[in-house]
């Protein structure tokens, strides 16, 4: 099959770029380098079955014509990065639900399957000890720039099941929850690069809060088999899917895993999220799936340890050093 990923240079894109083909799929990556990088993919060029293309995914005619010449659409391209959405809200919303728009008006052409990247931030402000697909949805208030990524992925959701329901494109939406790995840097908030840089060079190891809020990671080599699973299955259009691992850690106890990997003296230290993000900024204090859904429609589990997808991160971090 031939497949488009639009944000394809980015962290997850060029890791499932990389599996289909492997697989001996066909590829185009998309992408506007806004927050992807050449060096993601620079590993594929020249493989049998590979295009990149340089361009935004708002750009209609581009979006149409290679939605055109592929089987199926998996859309990544979109603002990502709690800082970036706290520091641009308004790029984020434009590019997230205009992106969104391009894509499945394209894809609804000729019926083409899309599947959609959300996050589990659309759960917002839910209580649930684990998180069920059909779970309802609470947000914070709408001056509070913090909810726009969230909401904008929310109706990105929305937005794909209106296209099925009225115009037949199957769509599938799956929920990332924290997906973690080689390539993911951590210029927009991503948290456990950033613990890996700060441990590799002895730095203050900064955790925001209090670090007691729990997160679940998953290995972005386990994501993208999730992605793909979902693609070969016959019963997931028309459905949202967590996709993610359900073994949770305090961000406190992950920074001191990664200072105790890398072998590091540096200092754990915390920053108030009103000085790391603005006054008024309001986090989870848990965020874990259940994947329940995911297990029954695809056979998945994540096979990846934490301490092993710990390992690869600190690894990835100290190879760019090395460059650098």
């Amino acid at each position: 099959m031939k497949f488009l990923i639009t944000g394809g240079a980015g962290f997850i894109g060029s890791h499932l770029a990389e599996l289909l083909l492997k697989q001996e799929h066909e590829v185009t990556v998309l992408d506007d380098l806004s927050t992807g990088r050449m060096g993601n993919i620079e590993h594929l060029k020249g493989r049998p079955g590979f295009e990149y293309r340089i361009g935004s995914a708002l750009d209609v005619p581009l979006v149409v014509e290679l939605v055109d010449r592929a089987a199926c659409t998996i859309h990544l391209a979109a603002a990502v990065g709690v800082k970036l959405v706290v520091e641009q809200p308004v790029h984020t919303i434009a590019t997230n639900l205009r992106a969104t728009e391009v894509v499945l008006d394209a894809a609804a052409r000729k019926g083409k399957k899309v599947l959609l990247a959300s996050t589990s931030e659309v759960y917002g402000k839910g209580t649930r000890s684990r998180f069920r697909e059909d779970d309802d949805v609470s947000l914070g208030a709408t001056t509070r720039s913090r909810w726009a990524y969230a909401c904008s992925k929310a109706m990105d959701e929305w937005l794909g099941f209106a296209y099925l329901r009225e115009k037949g494109v199957p769509v599938i939406v799956a929920r990332l929850f924290n997906t973690v790995g080689p390539r993911q840097v951590g210029r927009y908030g991503m948290v456990l690069p950033n613990f890996a840089r700060q441990a590799l060079t002895s730095q203050p190891i900064t955790v925001f809060g209090d670090g007691s809020q729990c997160r679940c990671f998953a290995h972005v080599g386990d994501v993208v088999q999730a992605l793909v699973r979902l693609l070969d299955c016959a019963d997931a259009p028309g459905r949202v899917f967590n996709v993610g691992s359900d073994r949770e850690i305090s961000i406190r106890d992950l920074a001191q895993m990664v200072k105790e990997r890398a072998g590091s003296e540096s200092e754990i230290t915390f920053v108030p999220y009103d000085e790391a993000y603005g006054e008024g900024f309001e986090d989870m204090p848990r965020r874990v799936p259940d994947v329940t859904c995911l297990r029954e429609a695809t056979g998945f589990a994540p096979s990846t340890s934490l301490e092993t997808i710990v390992d690869d991160v600190i690894e990835d971090q100290r190879s760019r050093q090395d460059e650098d």
